[in-house]
């Protein structure tokens, strides 16, 4: 019974609300679209998108340049290892 009661509900609300609903959504959404649309605003936008462009070409910049060192330091610490190490024959080369 209790479930029937909300799946009654439920229903109900769907009904009249979606009347009132749709219409108060395409308030809304007239609304926000003339708003986005204004001069002022996309004025604002150009502005933020101009900012966040060069704050991610100087990041990439420095990214890149972090990883490039990471890099030479790995190669030159692998290449300076391999030529400490023992060279130790293989069991398969025996007297060298």
């Amino acid at each position: 019974m209790r479930k029937l009661s909300f799946l009654l509900g439920v229903g109900v609300g769907y009904f009249f609300g979606t009347r009132a609903g749709r219409q108060q959504f395409e308030r809304i959404k007239s609304t926000s679209r003339a708003v986005w649309q204004d001069p002022r605003v996309q004025s604002s936008v150009q502005k933020v998108e101009d900012k966040v462009g060069q704050v991610a070409r100087d990041q990439a910049a420095a990214v890149t340049d972090k990883v490039a060192d990471a890099v030479k330091t790995r190669i030159h610490s692998s290449a300076s290892s391999a030529d400490d190490a023992p060279v130790r024959p293989s069991p398969s080369q025996p007297g060298i």
